[in-house]
């Protein structure tokens, strides 16, 4: 009955990895590869994680 309160962790996990990605895309454009790679690195970390999510 309550289950419409609760936040899908999946969708801010989600959210979370596009905001990394934007960030990561504009680190890039300025020539910032240092921070391109760390921006990537940590979206892939959030990846990994939405996957553990969706396993049965």
């Amino acid at each position: 009955m309550f289950g419409v309160f609760k936040s899908d962790p999946q969708k801010a996990l989600r959210k979370r990895y596009d905001k990394k990605l934007e960030e990561a895309m504009h680190a890039q454009r300025r020539g910032d590869i240092k921070s391109y790679a760390f921006l990537s690195a940590e979206a892939e970390s959030i990846w990994i994680k939405i996957k553990k999510l969706n396993r049965p």
